[in-house]
Formats: structure tokens, C-alpha cells, sequence
């Protein structure tokens, strides 16, 4: 989701993640190594659900 900056965005843990970005992806998949902001990792990796646990 793309949101025009500056964001705050509060963390389930309680903290807050800030950009002073014009615009920020913030990742709605919940794939991103850069959570809460978004690295395109839903183009690349299958779902949670789908990936083999070993």
C-alpha cells in the first residue's frame, strides 16, 4: 500500500516506525525482511502458508 509521507506507523509490539519518505510502501503481506515497510518480497516469495518448514 502506498501512503504520501510522512508516516508513523505503530507496531504490534508497541513501538513506532517512522519515514519522512514523500511516499512510503508500507507491506500488507507480511513477507517483508523490512517490515512494516515494504521490500517487494510478495513478487517473489510464496505465501507463509506454502513454504516448506523443516
Amino acid at each position: 500500500m502506498l501512503i504520501e509521507g510522512p508516516v508513523e506507523v505503530s507496531l504490534p509490539d508497541g513501538g513506532v516506525a517512522r519515514s519522512d519518505r514523500f511516499t512510503v510502501a508500507v507491506c500488507m503481506c507480511g513477507r517483508s525482511a523490512r517490515y512494516p515497510w515494504c521490500d517487494t518480497s510478495h513478487r517473489r516469495r510464496p505465501p507463509r502458508s506454502q513454504r516448506n518448514t523443516k
